[in-house]
């Protein structure tokens, strides 16, 4: 079970990871939450535009606040 555990961690992160190396590539935002999107679809998440728009707003202010400490 704590294998488990670490394994969903450790996808976790690596998804998180990825999704902010899209956010901060040089391209158009919509494009950019478009691409997010197709990849949650892919893992079986499905988000609307605004829960979309929510997702991106929350990590964008958890990055800032960790660039700060």
């Amino acid at each position: 079970m704590k294998n488990l555990s670490t394994l969903v961690a450790f996808l976790g992160g690596a998804a998180v990871g990825a999704a902010l190396g899209i956010l901060f590539a040089p391209e158009k935002g919509e494009d950019t939450r478009r691409k997010i999107a197709e990849i949650l679809r892919r893992k079986g998440i499905k988000l609307n535009r605004s829960e979309m728009d929510d997702l991106v707003e929350q990590i964008t202010s958890e990055i800032k606040i960790e660039g700060e400490q």
